[in-house]
């Protein structure tokens, strides 16, 4: 089975990091972001993970992303799946939607690794 690599990210700090799918999450999700309590915590966080998580349409989305590495799995030479999952800052929404997938992957007996490039880096203002 192939090695997925998951890098959850934010495009204002740099570009996408190169990736076989990429999955941008700034339109369409719920922002912690824009909520003053949230805005400096990470999708570590409960509250985040909440928020991200109850927004319509996210589990889907984690669905068919899952469905897609399978798909990509199961090519003749996939050995390395990379996955980037991009929101504004790269604190939040990518941070959970990485972790959840991950999970997912796990559980369908995929070897996953996450890096969080953009979790440290200072809130953006906006």
């Amino acid at each position: 089975m192939a090695t997925v690599e998951i890098i959850s990210f934010g495009y204002l700090h740099a570009a996408a990091p190169e990736a076989d799918v990429t999955v941008d999450l700034r339109r369409a999700f719920r922002d912690p972001h824009v909520d003053p309590r949230m805005r400096q915590l990470t999708g570590h966080d409960r509250p985040v993970q909440r928020a991200v998580l109850g927004t319509a349409g996210i589990r889907p989305l984690l669905k068919a992303t899952a469905q897609q590495v399978q798909a990509y799995a199961e090519g003749p030479s996939a050995d390395r799946i990379v996955i980037g999952s991009g929101c504004a800052g790269g604190r939040h929404r990518s941070v959970v939607f990485a972790d959840r997938l991950a999970r997912r992957l796990r559980r369908r007996g995929h070897t996953v690794t996450v890096t969080h490039r953009d979790i440290h880096l200072p809130v953006v203002q906006r």
